[in-house]
């Protein structure tokens, strides 16, 4: 007789600068990963789009060679898919199901009028209500209404509006459909019963026929199809779920799925994601609520653009020297500046950076925010400057978490992930700063581990994703406490570095 069948599951990543596939058994092991990068256009500034064909390509690709590498597996068998991907883009389908446009990504910035016209014409407090968030331009709802506006011949064609994943889900299956979480980034979304809102499709003019069914993530809702077999070695008819947007999903693969535990992500952006059981947005608009990948539940989210993206841009400006070190000596450069930072004592002698180099989204929604030190004297170095950065950062993640738990969302301990995490310089400000234990997540496969999750509860061979990640996660089992002098002395700190913003606002 042979050896009893392996049940196994395939997360796919729609991402912003590539596809990431990974497939793994029902214990949560890694058996093959793949990556396909593809181009991002700018067209013009401001603007980021994509080619949704580029991203079929590299799904095809990572699939492929996922499946290759599986092949030597002789008794897995692939149970089902889950899918993830790059929030709030929004793909322009015409009615034979053909791309008309570009894909508008979630960074793009030219729908600023747009979103005044939505809050006009929904109602600022109103739209807050029912989907959660105010109207920023990153979202779909939005591109949508750019399009009307600004590519009437385009818009005439639209027959369907979708996700960067569920457009992938719609050439593997010919489905069209997306999940609650993803869906809750569109701005169309009513949070309370988590399908669209009908009063905010009506004052839009939007007609609902244009959208998805939206499901919950865990859920069956599409199949491969013959077409999507053909192109990608999978078996028809395979399973797959709704899935989730990479935040959510990112979340589920840490095991951020209570209320205890909030993942911190410094990567390029920061987020800070913490589950909620209620729908709770935030009436001054200053933190996202949307719904999570567990289902009936939610999150609210603070985001603020430019954490890592900080560090990098200076080690790209400013640090040729050290750039040159850490290629001697085969280290990772930001570590390298870290470790330099760390030869400074806290608070960077009284120098302070706000870390608002792409804008600021949480809390201040701006986009005209400018980074800045502040407070720098004939005795400051580019060490003061760069453990300024670290600082800064942090305290931009404070004002997430400070108005998380003013919603009544309190974590007692967090996930740190992204590059950042890494540092155990910048970690320690972090736990500091934000004065919590912190771990590090293990997030070398991000999102797409959680669509895992996700893939095997759809299959059944876990009753939800509690199980799931009891069963597949591996969470640390020690979290490292915050320094009680570091706590003592970035308490008063922040406090200063809330008033630097509103005292600049002007000035930018």
């Amino acid at each position: 007789m042979g050896s009893p069948t392996r049940k196994c599951f395939i997360g796919l990543d729609i991402g912003t600068s590539s596809a990431k596939a990974v497939a793994v058994d029902e214990h949560g092991r890694v058996l093959a990963r793949a990556s396909a990068d593809y181009a991002l256009l700018t067209p013009q500034p401001g603007w980021t789009e994509q080619h949704p064909e580029d991203w079929w390509a590299a799904t095809c690709t990572v699939l492929g060679n996922v499946l290759g590498k599986l092949a030597d597996e002789t008794d897995a068998t692939i149970s089902a898919i889950g899918l993830t991907g790059q929030m709030h883009g929004a793909v322009f389908l015409d009615t034979a199901g053909d791309v008309i446009r570009p894909a508008i990504l979630w960074n793009d910035q030219r729908t600023s009028v747009a979103c005044d016209q939505i809050e006009t014409a929904v109602g600022q407090t109103r739209l807050r209500e029912i989907a959660g968030n105010p109207a920023l331009t990153g979202f779909q709802a939005p591109k949508i209404v750019w399009l009307r506006d600004n590519e009437p011949q385009n818009y005439a064609r639209l027959a369907h509006v979708l996700l960067p994943k569920d457009y992938i889900r719609y050439r593997l299956s010919n489905t069209l459909a997306t999940d609650a979480s993803d869906a809750a980034g569109t701005l169309l979304l009513d949070l309370a019963t988590r399908d669209w809102s009908a009063e905010i499709l009506s004052a839009l003019d939007i007609p609902r026929a244009w959208l998805p069914d939206v499901y919950e993530s865990p859920a069956i809702c599409a199949s491969v199809s013959a077409d999507g077999a053909a192109a990608t070695s999978l078996i028809e008819a395979t399973p797959i779920v709704a899935g989730a947007g990479d935040n959510a999903a990112a979340a589920v693969g840490g095991g951020i799925v209570d209320g205890q535990t909030a993942l911190v992500s410094v990567g390029t952006s920061g987020v800070v994601f913490a589950h909620s059981d209620t729908a709770t947005p935030d009436a001054s608009g200053e933190l996202h609520c949307f719904c999570h990948a567990v289902p009936g539940a939610y999150h609210l989210m603070g985001v603020s653009l430019a954490s890592g993206g900080s560090l990098a841009w200076f080690a790209q400006k400013f640090a040729q020297e050290e750039a040159g070190v850490a290629e001697r000596l085969g280290v990772n450069l930001h570590g390298l500046l870290a470790d330099e930072a760390a030869t400074v004592a806290p608070g960077a002698d009284d120098l302070f950076f706000l870390p608002y180099l792409a804008g600021e989204r949480t809390p201040h929604m701006d986009a005209t925010a400018r980074g800045a030190w502040i407070g720098l004297t004939l005795s400051h170095d580019k060490r003061h400057m760069i453990r300024a950065i670290l600082e800064g950062v942090a305290f931009s993640l404070r004002d997430s978490l400070t108005r998380i738990e003013a919603q009544g969302v309190v974590p007692q301990r967090l996930m740190l992930g992204g590059g950042g995490a890494h540092s155990s310089v910048w970690r320690a400000i972090i736990a500091a700063v934000l004065n919590k234990p912190v771990a590090v997540q293990d997030d070398q496969e991000g999102p797409a581990y959680g669509a895992t999750l996700l893939a095997a509860v759809g299959a059944g061979v876990y009753d939800d994703v509690h199980s799931a990640v009891a069963a597949m996660v591996e969470l640390p089992t020690q979290f490292e406490q915050p320094d009680a002098d570091l706590v003592a002395v970035y308490r008063p700190r922040y406090e200063t570095f809330t008033r630097l913003y509103p005292a600049l606002r002007a000035a930018f």
